[in-house]
């Protein structure tokens, strides 16, 4: 079954889109995104660059252009949920300091494209105003007649926070992959192995279960698990070393990720006790990702259950975001939000103790908010987590 992004839903984005531009009075919406701050252009044009940039420029009437750089086009070709393609010389690649030349290469210029786009306006917003390079903002702002540039990042994120049924179905997927790679990497995880051993046992499952590509891959074992966020490394897992590993999963562009707190081979008292606190916090989370349910209530149930276990002090962040196109997103609550949870919303548990000495680590799964309860994209490990120690 070949799940996507259909070229319809990508019309309807648009159509959203160029009503809100009307709405606010602006001609037209510039798009950015490179390989590493890809999310947003990809929900507006199914392009995901390598090595270059790209921006999908949109007016408030008619069909999107996307623009990128000659390496890329074939495959922007290819991609694109947009025929219109353009390579622009300020986006070719951004590795090296080097002038290339493209021989065989045609380009627009920011000035030909934005004459189509704002068609006669100087209203432009743009997604993506901390990622673009500051000359290439310089470019845009001398490229059209006293263009007058704001911030158009709220557009896309009001659009982003509640899934489509396809986008689900993209996030389930990714996360039925990403099980597969824990699964793997827990097998290789042992005494005596290494921690890239496992990492790289996670990343080859999920890429031959169809992984688009591997986000990240966190692992610390031992005192190593303390790092939050650390790579994978060469040292040598030890017998009762704390596995902390988080296994991010891109599917048709959508992010799951999953992790789950074990430890290899003979588990302390302690670290039984610890991981049990994990557990139980995770389970009582449960009952608070439900439509209508307060954000910020769900984490004080959190806090609550580390206060009785007597480790609030070694919370150090919110038990929850948002997952879609990114890693982590909107809803990103804290103990004091008051917006409820929508059905639509998919989510990931992101509960974690570092720095006790019995070790550190984290609890990952990912879920669709629904009226009733959560409806899980990590199967597995939710039923490892629900089973517990």
């Amino acid at each position: 079954m070949n799940i996507i992004i259909s070229e319809n839903e990508f019309k309807e984005r648009i159509k959203k889109i160029q009503t809100e531009l009307e709405r606010r009075n602006l001609n037209a919406l510039m798009v950015y995104g490179d390989e590493y701050r890809k999310e947003n252009l990809r929900y507006v044009s199914n392009f995901w660059p390598i090595f270059e940039r790209a921006a999908c420029f949109i007016p408030r009437v008619g069909n999107p252009i996307l623009a990128g750089a000659p390496e890329g086009e074939i495959y922007a070709r290819e991609m694109s949920a947009w025929k219109d393609v353009r390579n622009v010389k300020e986006f070719a690649c951004v590795s090296v300091p080097e002038d290339i030349d493209y021989p065989l290469a045609s380009f627009s210029s920011f000035t030909e494209i934005l004459d189509e786009v704002l068609s006669g306006g100087k209203k432009l917003a743009i997604v993506g105003l901390w990622d673009i390079a500051a000359p290439i903002m310089e470019r845009l702002k001398s490229s059209g007649k006293n263009i007058e540039i704001s911030d158009g990042s709220q557009i896309i994120n009001d659009l982003r926070i509640i899934k489509t049924p396809a986008e689900i179905a993209c996030l389930r997927e990714a996360g039925r992959q990403a099980c597969i790679g824990y699964k793997a990497l827990m097998k290789i995880a042992i005494p005596g192995n290494t921690e890239v051993m496992a990492a790289g046992a996670a990343e080859g499952a999920a890429r031959m279960a169809g992984a688009e590509d591997i986000n990240f891959t966190v692992f610390g074992s031992g005192e190593r698990a303390a790092t939050v966020i650390g790579r994978a490394t060469n040292k040598i897992i030890e017998d009762g070393d704390m596995i902390m590993s988080a296994l991010a999963v891109q599917y048709q562009g959508y992010v799951a990720t999953v992790e789950y707190p074990f430890v290899a081979g003979k588990a302390t008292d302690g670290q039984k006790r610890f991981l049990n606190a994990l557990f139980e916090a995770a389970e009582v989370q449960q009952n608070y990702l439900r439509e209508g349910v307060i954000a910020g209530e769900m984490v004080r149930a959190v806090q609550k259950i580390f206060k009785k276990h007597n480790l609030s002090e070694y919370d150090v962040y919110p038990p929850m975001h948002g997952i879609g196109l990114a890693e982590a997103e909107s809803p990103y609550p804290d103990e004091d939000a008051t917006y409820p949870l929508r059905a639509g919303m998919c989510v990931n548990s992101d509960i974690s103790l570092f720095g006790h000495p019995d070790g550190s680590n984290r609890i990952e799964e990912g879920f669709v908010i629904t009226k009733g309860a959560p409806e899980s994209l990590t199967p597995t490990i939710r039923e490892l987590v629900a089973k517990g120690i």
